[in-house]
C-alpha cells in the first residue's frame, strides 16, 4: 500500500492515533492460556474532506503457541480446525510481524505517533494482542497498551445495537451471516460500522480539529 493513500489531517482527528481495525479469532476467553488461532487488521485513512474510509485488510492464520489451551466449544463457534493441512498458519511470533509491519508503516505516514486498535467488544482482541506480544517478546508493538475505540458503545449510541450483526445491519452495511465469525470478515465490517458511525458524527456536529504540531507532540488518550 502506497503511503500517498494515507493523509497526515487524521492525526488531528484522533490525538495522534491512528485507528486500526482488529479482530482476532481463538480457542477460547482466556488470552493468557488459550490459542491465537487468526488475526486481522483493518487501518483506516482519511481523505481530503475529513471522511473516513477502510484500507485492505490483513491477514493470517496463526498456529498455536506451545502448550496453548483449545476449547472445543469455541473451535465449534468459530469453526477454525488447527491441524488442518491447508491452514498455512503462521508461528505466532510471525503472524505479528506480519500483521504489525504495515501498522507500524501507515501510523508513520499518517503522521500519528502511534495505532489505537478498535474493534467490536475491544478489550477481547486487544488482551489477545497483548499476551502474545508478551509471549513473543515482540518489540515495537504499534498499539497502545490499554487506550481502544470500542463499536460496541458506539453501536449502542447510534443504532441501540450491541451485536456486530445487529449493529451492521442497523447502519445499512450489507451482512452475510455465512461469512462471520472469520476474522477477516468481522475485521472488514467492524472498519465498515467504525467510519459509518464517526463519518456520520462529522456531518452532525463537524469537528474542529486543532493544530497537529499544538497537539500530537505529547498526544496521550484521556484514561
Amino acid at each position: 500500500m502506497e503511503n500517498s493513500e494515507y493523509n497526515p489531517i487524521i492525526a488531528k482527528r484522533f490525538r495522534g492515533y491512528l485507528p486500526v481495525v482488529i479482530d482476532v479469532e481463538t480457542g477460547g476467553f482466556n488470552a493468557k492460556t488459550d490459542a491465537l488461532l487468526e488475526i486481522a487488521a483493518v487501518i483506516i485513512r482519511m481523505d481530503e474532506q475529513g471522511i473516513l474510509h477502510t484500507c485492505d485488510p490483513v491477514s493470517c492464520h496463526v498456529a498455536p503457541f506451545e502448550g496453548a489451551n483449545l476449547e472445543k466449544k469455541a473451535l465449534e463457534f468459530n469453526g477454525i480446525d488447527p491441524s488442518h493441512p491447508f491452514r498455512e498458519a503462521l508461528a505466532e511470533a510471525e503472524a505479528l510481524r506480519y500483521i504489525f509491519a504495515p501498522i507500524r508503516k501507515a501510523v508513520k505516514a499518517s503522521g500519528c505517533k502511534r495505532a489505537i486498535l478498535v474493534g467490536h467488544n475491544a478489550f477481547f482482541d486487544l488482551g489477545f494482542v497483548n499476551a502474545a506480544v508478551a509471549r513473543c517478546k515482540t518489540k515495537r508493538n504499534p498499539f497502545h497498551p490499554f487506550s481502544t475505540f470500542d463499536t460496541v458503545s458506539f453501536a449502542g449510541l447510534a443504532y441501540g445495537q450491541t451485536v456486530l450483526a445487529k449493529s451492521v445491519m442497523a447502519a445499512d452495511i450489507g451482512w452475510d451471516s455465512s461469512q462471520a465469525h472469520s476474522a477477516i470478515y468481522d475485521t472488514q465490517k467492524t472498519a465498515e460500522l467504525f467510519c459509518t458511525i464517526v463519518n456520520r458524527w462529522q456531518q452532525l456536529a463537524p469537528v474542529i480539529m486543532p493544530d497537529a504540531d499544538s497537539d500530537t507532540k505529547n498526544a496521550t488518550p484521556a484514561r
